[in-house]
């Protein structure tokens, strides 16, 4: 099909999708749904739209690395036409599927690139993709009858949608995000069994990680990236899930921003006991890769005077540990594993 047939057709569906979105069509909370096609078409509230999924997706295209490792986890390959904005190597258990699931960029990718898959969905991570000055905005998707779907991590709790997952929360985020983000995506592909597993599998991970570690909060601080003014977390999103759950406390936690600039002398201020260092696959900003992050802080002499950075605890993260995703339970098994080995077992 060329891209002009496809524009067409999409135009027809759009026409179809408003005429569905008149009738009685479904309630708004898909895990209330009926299992098969009795079930759509799917209507359900997402970030502040309303989205009508006619049918089960079959040509679904993940414009973050996030949501491409859900539909993976999913089992969802086969129905996937394309990923982009990818910051690390996919998770191990999901390499095989992924390499059979076209990547459209490493970054962002083009609206006509994107297109010119024939989605018949699109996901997302964040607004900053999904949005103003992103690939596209959900409107433009709408109009070519392309159902949108934003990860409510990047919604919930939050006044104004975020560009990269940055902004600030009105509250802290939590697993339920995620897992509610599992169980709308399993039910517009019609594979709810499918997405209990998932949500099964994570709590459980999630219990194990948390009850090794005993009660005696450590301090902590995560540096995501930058030498000169170190992004570092607040205390609301990903990363407060992962101090919570290991019983430990951000030094940052007095900032609702989720990535908040800071100067290094407010670090040693602060002088947390250890360091949560993401190793970033990316090389776009000095202190990316964790290597330039070891280098640098222990030859800076501000730097090099934290408690953290003499005793060397550094615990190793991947950037998309500290992205609101699945992948936040691989942090706090990273970050429990480290103070199990410090001494701060159960």
């Amino acid at each position: 099909m060329t891209r002009s047939i496809f524009l067409a057709v999409a135009a027809v569906v759009s026409t179809l999708l408003l005429a569905g979105c008149s009738g009685t069509g479904s309630s708004g909370d898909p895990a209330a749904e009926p299992a098969g096609g009795a079930g759509y078409p799917m209507k359900i509230g997402n970030c502040g739209a309303e989205v009508t999924v006619p049918a089960p997706p079959q040509r679904a295209v993940a414009l973050n690395q996030g949501s491409a490792e859900i539909l993976l986890s999913l089992g969802l390959a086969d129905r996937m036409v394309g990923t982009a904005t990818w910051t690390d190597p996919v998770r191990a258990n999901l390499a095989a599927d992924n390499a059979r699931v076209p990547r459209l960029a490493d970054n962002k990718p083009s609206l006509e690139v994107v297109l010119d898959t024939e989605p018949d969905f699109v996901s997302a991570s964040f607004g900053g993709t999904l949005g103003p000055g992103g690939v596209a905005e959900r409107e433009q998707f709408t109009e070519l009858g392309v159902p949108t779907y934003l990860s409510p991590t990047d919604c919930d709790g939050k006044t104004d949608i975020s560009v990269n997952a940055d902004g600030a929360r009105t509250e802290p985020l939590t697993m339920d995000s995620v897992y509610r983000e599992i169980r709308e995506l399993a039910a517009i592909f019609d594979v709810r069994d499918r997405g209990e597993q998932l949500v099964t599998g994570l709590r459980d991970r999630y219990d194990a990680a948390a009850g090794r570690i005993a009660a005696d909060p450590v301090s902590l601080a995560y540096w995501f990236a930058d030498t000169s003014t170190p992004y570092v977390a607040g205390c609301c999103g990903s990363s407060g899930i992962i101090t919570d759950a290991v019983g430990a406390k951000n030094v940052f936690d007095d900032t609702t921003d989720e990535w908040p600039q800071v100067s290094w002398e407010t670090v040693l201020d602060r002088d947390p006991a250890a360091l949560v260092l993401a190793d970033l696959s990316r090389r776009s900003l000095a202190g990316d890769a964790l290597d330039s992050k070891i280098s640098f802080l222990e030859s800076n002499p501000v730097t090099a005077k934290l408690s953290a950075v003499r005793d060397r605890r550094y615990i190793v993260v991947n950037g998309a540990d500290l992205n609101p995703s699945i992948r936040t339970v691989d942090g706090i098994e990273k970050v429990a594993d480290a103070l199990e080995r410090w001494g701060h077992g159960s």
